[in-house]
């Protein structure tokens, strides 16, 4: 009877002893990946990085959210992906420079990358090959910008020898310079007049930072009571618009549009009267992460690398059919 009950007690001991040893196998076997940010705080990559951990849950791997808002804390990031035992990460870049550097800590801990939205560049300013990549065209993306804008003033009856564009810049970022330069060739084509084109360097990416670039610009250029504005992004678009508010322009008087199609444009598009900010180009930030965490999740589970550069479109998002947008690209 001791002999059997010993016997029982030692079987169930082996198997609660395999079992827990089969759930620490199983949370080994995990796939683990990182998702660095370069503005964890905007909405766009706040939808980026849930998606992400949303696909991650559908197919069993696990996401590490983190930002990295420069080049110490995005190697500070890999150095803790990797003792997390991530085997990869997904990351836009504070600065598309860094892409050497990241690459060279990657590489050292044996960890595969793909970016996102911002591609990496070489010391030639190229973009980096074997580092694959998914973003939106941003001439492409620009363009449709510029034609959003054109649009817009022949609607209103605006002529454009008596029209001012504000284009809030950022030259240290190649997808910022696309995006306007894009912008900008679609209103020259369209007719408008390049010496009515008038440049605000913007020192961060941010409604703040192009807030501050854009109203000297306003203040020397008084003569003009018609306004358009676009830029990199939403966020920086808004910041424009609210220098033309402080400087006194009514909402009538100004065409702003934007890129991305998140919570700041939301915002806006949700006020009781409108503002100057027209619209903005859409683009999913919610597939961007998704498809990004799973392109790289297969390619550490099943060394299916993803494509070399994949490019996204966009569509206008306006007050009058942003909610109908949004639902349509899951945003």
């Amino acid at each position: 009877m001791k002999l059997t009950t010993t016997f029982t007690r030692l079987a169930l001991g082996s198997a609660v002893m395999l079992a827990s040893l089969g759930s620490v196998q199983a949370q080994e076997d995990e796939v683990k990946i990182g998702f660095i940010v370069k503005k964890p705080e905007q909405a766009w990559f706040i939808n980026e990085q849930e998606a992400a951990t949303e696909v991650g849950e559908e197919l069993g791997f696990e996401v590490v959210r983190l930002g990295g808002e420069d080049g110490q804390e995005v190697l500070s990031a890999i150095d803790n992906l990797y003792s997390q035992g991530a085997e990869g990460f997904v990351i836009c870049p504070p600065d598309v420079r860094l892409g050497p550097a990241i690459m060279n800590r990657a590489n050292q801990y044996g960890m595969k990358v793909v970016t996102v939205d911002d591609q990496f560049v070489n010391s030639s300013g190229e973009p980096m090959e074997g580092v694959p990549h998914l973003g939106m065209s941003g001439t492409k993306i620009g363009r449709q910008v510029g034609e959003a804008i054109n649009a817009e003033m022949e609607a209103r009856g605006w002529n454009p020898e008596e029209v001012a564009a504000l284009r809030i810049t950022n030259n240290e970022l190649p997808t910022a310079v696309e995006r306007t330069d894009g912008a900008t060739e679609a209103l020259i084509a369209a007719g408008f007049p390049e010496d009515n084109i008038f440049d605000a360097p913007q020192q961060s990416t941010d409604t703040s930072g192009a807030f501050s670039a854009a109203s000297p610009v306003l203040s020397q250029n008084g003569d003009y009571e018609h306004w358009v504005i676009y830029a990199l992004n939403e966020e920086s678009v808004l910041g424009g618009v609210r220098a033309t508010e402080q400087y006194g322009l009514a909402p009538e008087d100004v065409i702003g549009v934007g890129i991305n199609g998140s919570g700041a444009a939301f915002a806006e598009f949700s006020r009781d009267n409108p503002t100057g900010f027209h619209g903005t180009v859409a683009v999913s930030s919610t597939m961007h992460g998704r498809q990004t965490a799973e392109d790289l999740y297969r390619w550490i589970s099943e060394d299916q690398e993803p494509p070399a550069n994949t490019e996204t479109s966009g569509t206008l998002m306006t007050r009058e059919n942003w909610q109908e947008v949004r639902a349509a690209l899951g945003l």
